[in-house]
C-alpha cells in the first residue's frame, strides 16, 4: 500500500481546467489498477492532494436540483460567475476566491476501503481545523459537511463537501470558507437545504483576514495524522 500523497497547491485557477486536472489523475490511477488486476501486477498507485481558490463558480452535483439556483445564468455572468453540471454527489455549490478548496484524489485501496469513513475523515479534518481557532464544527445528522451551531436556530455551514468514487478511487472533495464573500451564497439555496445559513472562518473570528497558507498547513497536518498518510 502507497500513502504517500503529492500535495498540489493550483493557486487560483479555474474550474473547468481543475476539473479536468483531476479527471486526468483520477484516470491514471484507475488506469494502473485495471492493469494489475488484468495483468496480476503490483505497480503501486499514486495519492494526490490538490489545493485551489476558484474564481466564481457555482456547481450542480449529478442528484442536485437545478431550482436551488436562485438566478439565471445571464445574471451569472453579471456576477462574473460560471456554472457547471458535474459529475459528484451532492447538490448545489458555490466556489469563489477566498474559499480554500481540498481535492484528495486518492485510492482508497491504499488506505480502507470505505465511503462513509472517508467522508467522516474528510469532515474530521475540518473540525479539527476549527478547534485549532476555538471553533467548535459539528456534523448535522442526514447532511455532509461541517456546520457550527448545529441543532439551534442559527445552524451556518462553514464547509461542503461532494465526493465521486469509482473502483475506490475518489475525487471532488470540500470546499472550507476562509475569507469568502458570502453575499455570492444569496444566489442559491446551498447545498439544496433551506432555512440555514453559510459563514467563514473570518466571519467566525472577527477578522478582516485569516491566512490562507496557515489553514492549508493545519488542513494537511490532520490529514496526515487520520490517513496516517506521508504528506510530500
Amino acid at each position: 500500500m502507497n500513502k504517500k500523497v503529492g500535495v498540489q497547491d493550483l493557486g487560483l485557477k479555474d474550474y473547468k481546467e481543475t476539473w479536468d486536472y483531476q479527471e486526468e489523475l483520477f484516470q491514471e490511477i484507475l488506469g494502473i489498477k485495471i492493469r494489475n488486476r488484468r495483468e496480476g501486477g503490483e505497480l503501486p498507485t499514486p495519492n494526490h492532494f490538490l489545493f485551489v481558490e476558484h474564481p466564481h463558480v457555482y456547481t450542480l452535483g449529478k442528484s442536485g436540483d437545478i431550482s436551488n439556483l436562485l438566478v439565471t445564468e445571464a445574471q451569472l455572468r453579471d456576477k462574473g460567475a460560471t456554472f457547471y453540471k458535474i459529475n459528484r454527489g451532492g447538490d448545489i455549490t458555490y466556489h469563489g476566491p477566498g474559499q480554500i478548496v481540498g481535492y484528495p484524489i486518492l485510492d482508497l485501496d491504499n488506505f480502507f476501503t470505505d465511503i462513509h469513513k472517508y467522508l467522516r475523515l474528510l469532515e474530521e479534518i475540518i473540525i479539527l481545523t476549527l478547534a485549532d481557532y476555538g471553533l467548535k464544527g459539528e456534523r448535522s445528522q442526514g447532511e455532509t459537511g461541517v456546520w457550527l451551531d448545529v441543532g439551534t436556530p442559527f445552524a451556518r455551514k462553514i464547509c461542503a463537501m461532494g465526493v465521486r468514487a469509482s473502483r475506490w478511487v475518489t475525487m471532488h472533495g470540500f470546499a472550507f470558507n476562509i475569507n469568502t464573500d458570502l453575499s455570492y451564497f444569496d444566489m442559491m439555496i446551498p447545498c439544496g437545504i433551506k432555512g440555514k445559513g453559510v459563514t467563514s472562518l473570518n466571519v467566525e473570528l472577527g477578522k478582516q483576514e485569516v491566512p490562507m497558507q496557515e489553514v492549508r498547513e493545519k488542513l494537511l497536518r490532520h490529514f496526515g495524522v487520520l490517513f496516517e498518510a506521508e504528506m510530500t
